[in-house]
């Protein structure tokens, strides 16, 4: 995976690349093995929990791109 966005599917993103559970769990989505998060976009699920989707995404690419080196 090069690079994630706002936009994108939690459960499609861990199903590519299930290393990023950890970041969205320290991040405090702990409810990312529940059924219905699966289905949410990373600015949906940061709206429910308070966070700032911008830093959550730019975190998650970050460590992507820091992987790929």
């Amino acid at each position: 995976m090069q690079e994630v966005s706002a936009d994108m599917i939690i459960g499609d993103i861990l199903m590519e690349d299930a290393t990023i559970a950890p970041i969205l769990m320290a991040s405090g989505m702990h409810c990312i093995g529940c059924p219905a998060s699966q289905n949410e976009s990373l600015e949906q699920a940061a709206a429910v929990h308070g966070m700032d989707v911008k830093e959550l995404v730019d975190r998650i690419n970050e460590y992507l791109n820091a992987k790929e080196k």
